[in-house]
């Protein structure tokens, strides 16, 4: 029998500790980085740090290390090579010169996923366009070996190298592109605007805190939830109804650290949804050990898209993963016991904003934020149609 399994690339991943990043952030950006590595189907093998006052502008680590590189990628054939940081033109060109494998950076990895990921002709299109404005600049990668003109009949442009056709190519299908998705924005903004004036509320969060699989708790819906980066790409908005009050709920793509800007400009209607929302639930992995850096990175990326000021619920999602930590520390630990102790913290009087302790996988404390989340829904919706105040 004949398998039909394709066998996962191997990689090594490769970061900097420079001035403005410390070793330990480092490691933590590279065990993400093998995070996303096996989400788009690849076996790290092996990590490669070096330690510098910045990249190196040629080949970003240096001379040295990269033959280290080199000699352990051809010793055990690893087909793929992933530096953390974005690189340049430049870099990649010498980077793929010397170890002769497949180079990518961080930001093009993530845009892989996404293209992987994408599931409705919207989507596919944003991240086409973000791909597009990506390789626009790294063209030089890609042609070194046309670098003088075509020749042939019907080959040579009007005065243009290879290079300047295709880049004059790409330009053209990125202006088509952004001409598809604005007219896709405007039917997505007429949209939302029939949908009402029902209150809006918006699931963000770091990417793989489980905002799926509390969209589908709350709604009752079937949205595609898995244990992996960027699970969900297209926004899903479903009518719930809390205590009578009905309000529009919708999840939104995961935020990561180092998202490629072409990305964010690409996908701005699908965060037009958390711009236009009247209530954002934080969706938080307590049992991540980074949580507090990844909610400084949601709120900075609300920051840009205008979205940090709106009345929010902070959601400690996965409190059942964190008490099986604390498990191993104090046996017998009881659910109870654990969201008595986390009421009681510091992460319960985060900026005076509301917040909730849940397992949405465990259904633990759901009733606590479904009773959140209608307080504040019925205190915006009472505004609104105060002639409906018997509803409350």
């Amino acid at each position: 029998m004949i398998s039909t399994e394709t066998k996962a690339e191997s990689c090594v991943l490769v970061g900097v500790i420079t001035r403005d990043q410390g070793e330990e952030e480092v490691e933590e950006y590279l065990d993400e980085l093998a995070f996303l590595a096996l989400t788009a189907g690849a076996d790290t093998k092996k990590r490669f740090v070096q330690r510098m006052d910045r990249p190196n502008p040629a080949t970003f680590i240096g001379s040295g290390k990269l033959q280290e590189v080199k000699s352990y990628c051809k010793k055990n054939e690893i087909d793929m090579l992933i530096f953390d940081d974005e690189l340049s033109a430049t870099q990649l060109r010498n980077i793929e010169r010397e170890v002769k494998i497949k180079v990518l950076d961080r930001s093009n990895l993530i845009l892989d996923i996404f293209a992987a990921r994408a599931r409705t002709a919207h989507a596919r299109k944003q991240v086409e366009l973000a791909q597009y404005e990506y390789l626009l600049p790294r063209l030089t990668r890609m042609w070194t070996h046309l670098e003088r003109q075509k020749g042939g009949i019907g080959m040579r442009g009007p005065g243009e190298t290879q290079i300047e056709t295709d880049r004059r190519i790409i330009q053209d299908k990125i202006a088509r592109l952004k001409k598809a998705l604005e007219k896709v924005d405007k039917q997505m903004a007429t949209q939302r605007g029939n949908r009402g004036a029902l209150v809006r509320v918006a699931l963000v969060g770091y990417t793989n805190v489980g905002k799926s699989t509390l969209m589908n708790l709350l709604s009752k819906s079937d949205v595609f939830a898995e244990d992996k980066l960027f699970a969900t790409l297209d926004t899903t908005v479903r009518k719930i109804t809390l205590h009578n009050v009905p309000c529009l709920l919708s999840d939104t793509v995961g935020f990561i650290r180092k998202l490629p800007h072409q990305l964010i400009e690409s996908f701005k209607s699908t965060l037009d949804e958390v711009r236009e929302a009247d209530i954002l639930m934080h969706v938080l992995d307590i049992s991540h050990p980074n949580f507090e850096d990844h909610y400084e990175v949601v709120k900075e990326t609300l920051g840009d898209i205008d979205g940090k000021e709106k009345p929010t619920i902070i959601v400690f999602n996965k409190v059942d993963a964190y008490k099986a930590q604390q498990s191993e520390i104090i046996p017998d630990t009881h659910h109870s016991q654990v969201l008595d102790e986390l009421r009681q913290s510091w992460m319960a009087k985060l900026e005076h904003e509301k917040t909730v302790f849940i397992s949405a996988k465990e259904k633990i404390n759901i009733e606590e934020l479904r009773e959140t989340l209608y307080q504040m829904v019925k205190e915006i919706h009472a505004v609104r149609f105060p002639y409906n105040n018997f509803l409350y």
